[in-house]
């Protein structure tokens, strides 16, 4: 996979990821307050042989301090001096201890010793630091006193004694443990982990169809049409559905009218030669927007010069008629029984002309009987020798209505809900076509979401705008608005 493709699976799973983020900063922060804070100060002192007026002397005793010092790195984390700084201190703890709070290094090629002291305080530490490097420099002097060797004679006789003295006292500790930011920053780069890696199995396992390369792929069937998510284009039972190709649609829904206008474009063009004029609109469950892609689709080709009868196909669960605050009375069962004319019960609409609406009619005790009779075949003849025809027909997967009025038309758009419609209620909807020798014209994504990296948000839509400046007009790019087209 590319990197557009780890993208677009971590966005479609960008709730989960962003959890796991939460959860790995949460336990990051957890671990900072749930472990003792440890502060270090550091002490300096330098080992001398006190000051001589004779340069070979001091060259001696230099020589002689550089070659003692890596020895008293051993002494400064010894018992003995751990015992001196329990008493000077008057600590409560042992000598091992004492000692693993306690670091000495020595810089190469000096006469230096770095007394690290580790506690819980700063002041404490600052305190151990401090009077490490004394009980040092006392036990060394002891040790000199005592003839260890560390006394030497110069050249003019006199003796000179190595000591340590404090170069520099500890200030206050500062905070070494924990180390917050890189704990903080650790449980971030965890989490981000753990989100990714659980959006890439969710993207395994999640057999929910999210993406148009995909689809095509998984299935052949190409995908002519994607329809953005739009709020205003969900239809409930108490309200009639938005048209958003026409002018009275808001500026909100103009992304959403584009995508209708970009279909209607794909299917004029899918076969120049024998354009389809009875196109079934269908889906594999009720709720995947079928029939407001159908109305949508009906108006949208209706604006663009060419007169559309919209059918309501949906037998069992009629809605074009109330979606469209048509009159819902006699419609398509009573022509198909012949107790009215198509004449009679064809309804204009009020707001899209050249759009003409059949409403369902009377709900029949034998839907697939009557959609897949000779009367609906000579209906539909009739009405695509005057006008394009377009069919709202049941879902796929509940019963074969669609299926069979597949055989009548030129072909059958499925309309498929982004992230909601599985791969296998796609593929078992395909195949209830292909059994009655129908043709899938192709695939309408509907409700697109903006994570989904369709394409179809931002640039791809302008607005052009005529502004006089300096007795002149320009063109100005822009968003695209619902009545461009």
């Amino acid at each position: 996979m590319e990197l557009k493709d780890y993208v677009r699976i971590v966005l479609a799973h960008w709730f989960g990821v962003l959890l796991l983020a939460v959860a790995g900063v949460a336990g990051a922060v957890a671990y900072n307050v749930s472990q003792p804070k440890v502060y270090e100060a550091t002490a300096t002192g330098y080992v001398t042989a006190g000051a001589s007026a004779n340069t070979s002397d001091a060259t001696l005793a230099d020589s002689l301090a550089k070659a003692k010092v890596t020895s008293y790195v051993a002494v400064a984390t010894s018992t003995k001096v751990a015992n001196r700084v329990i008493t000077s201190l008057g600590l409560e703890t042992t000598p091992g201890a004492l000692i693993g709070e306690i670091s000495v290094d020595q810089p190469t090629d000096t006469v230096l010793l770095d007394v690290h002291a580790r506690a819980g305080d700063a002041q404490d530490a600052q305190d151990l630091a401090n009077a490490w490097v004394a009980a040092l420099a006392a036990e060394i002097q002891d040790l000199d006193v005592g003839g260890s060797g560390t006394s030497t004679t110069t050249p003019s006789g006199d003796d000179a004694s190595l000591r340590i003295e404090t170069l520099s006292q500890a200030q206050p500790g500062s905070l070494i443990l924990p180390r917050t930011t890189l704990n903080l920053l650790a449980g971030l780069i965890l989490g981000l982990l753990l989100g990714l890696a659980y959006a890439l199995v969710r993207h395994q396992f999640d057999r929910r169809l999210r993406s148009s390369e995909e689809v095509e792929k998984q299935f052949g069937v190409p995908v002519i049409g994607m329809i953005p998510y739009s709020q205003q284009m969900r239809q409930d039972s108490h309200r009639a559905v938005t048209l958003a190709v026409t002018e009275s649609a808001s500026s909100s829904a103009s992304t959403t009218a584009e995508g209708f206008r970009k279909l209607r474009t794909n299917l004029a063009y899918m076969d120049v030669d024998h354009p389809p004029r009875v196109i079934v609109v269908t889906s594999p469950k009720q709720s995947d927007g079928k029939s407001t892609v159908a109305a949508n689709l009906a108006a949208a080709i209706a604006i663009g010069g060419q007169p559309v009868t919209l059918i309501d196909g949906d037998l069992r669960r009629p809605t074009v008629a109330s979606s469209l605050s048509m009159v819902d009375g006699a419609g398509l069962t009573d022509v198909l029984v012949g107790r009215v004319a198509p004449a009679e019960v064809i309804q204009d609409h009020p707001d899209v002309p050249g759009l003409r609406v059949l409403a369902s009619g009377a709900i029949p005790p034998n839907p697939s009987e009557l959609l897949g009779s000779n009367a609906m075949r000579s209906l539909i003849h009739d009405l695509a020798a005057e006008a394009m025809v377009i069919i709202d027909a049941p879902p796929l997967l509940p019963v074969t209505d669609a299926a069979v009025l597949t055989r009548s038309a030129d072909g059958a758009l499925v309309v498929i809900s982004h992230a909601n419609t599985l791969d296998k209620e796609l593929a078992a909807s395909l195949s209830h076509i292909t059994a009655v020798h129908g043709r899938t014209l192709g695939l309408v994504f509907n409700r697109m979401r903006r994570s989904a990296g369709s394409g179809m948000y931002g640039g791809d839509y302008y607005r052009y705008e005529y502004k006089p400046e300096n007795s002149r007009r320009r063109l100005r790019p822009g968003r695209q608005t619902a009545k461009s087209g």
